[in-house]
């Protein structure tokens, strides 16, 4: 195994045209967490699930964090290119383009750490409860990356004011963001679903 060797599930594509998504669990989920969300948002792609090489209090997670919403940022930079290395071994091995980011909570904190740190990694990003995961992070172009940000109105985690910064940032360093306040907390809900599904059905059409 090598160092930057993460436990995870591989599901080859089953449609030519469907980008490749990297499936990415909130706090005490694992490589399993994700994949039924994967394949209800895109049900060609393919589906690169890593399970986060963190334990809080025994549950797996993509980095550190000080406390709830204060995050150990040297720890998310190391981590963020931890994960990117894997998805460039993950992309060689199995045959992949750059995957589009699915997160969640902090999956999606760590793919929003990705997109700024090493955006050649990600095609684009779904993320779902996402807060800014860098107070400072370096000044990079992300060329029209098409990324959804979908947050929740009653989120007891991420303040509105968070999610919104977190928008602006991406849309300041060039992804083209969609950015949608949903009447939810938290936790998924159906119209989380039915949003990443048209979304990517429309970048999969401007990719045609």
């Amino acid at each position: 195994m090598t160092e930057t060797a993460f436990i995870h599930r591989f599901e080859p594509a089953t449609s030519a045209g469907s980008p490749p998504l990297l499936l990415l669990h909130g706090t005490g989920g694992d490589e399993n967490d994700l994949l039924g969300l994967g394949k209800m948002v895109s049900s060609g792609s393919a589906l690169l699930s890593p399970r986060g090489r963190v334990l809080e209090h025994g549950m797996p997670r993509f980095f550190r964090r000080l406390a709830e919403g204060v995050f150990d940022e040297e720890d998310v930079a190391r981590r963020a290119r931890e994960l990117g290395q894997f998805v460039g071994e993950a992309r060689q091995r199995y045959g992949i383009a750059a995957p589009v980011a699915v997160g969640f909570s902090n999956g999606a904190n760590i793919a929003a750490a990705l997109l700024l740190l090493q955006p050649e990694t990600l095609a684009g990003a779904i993320l779902l409860r996402a807060m800014v995961p860098l107070s400072d992070p370096p000044k990079v172009a992300l060329g029209g990356k098409p990324v959804l940000l979908l947050s929740g109105q009653a989120d007891p985690i991420v303040p509105a004011s968070n999610s919104a910064r977190l928008a602006a940032l991406l849309s300041d360093a060039g992804a083209k963001v969609t950015h949608k306040v949903l009447p939810a907390g938290h936790q998924l809900s159906q119209a989380d679903v039915t949003l990443a599904r048209d979304w990517i059905s429309s970048v999969e059409a401007k990719a045609a």
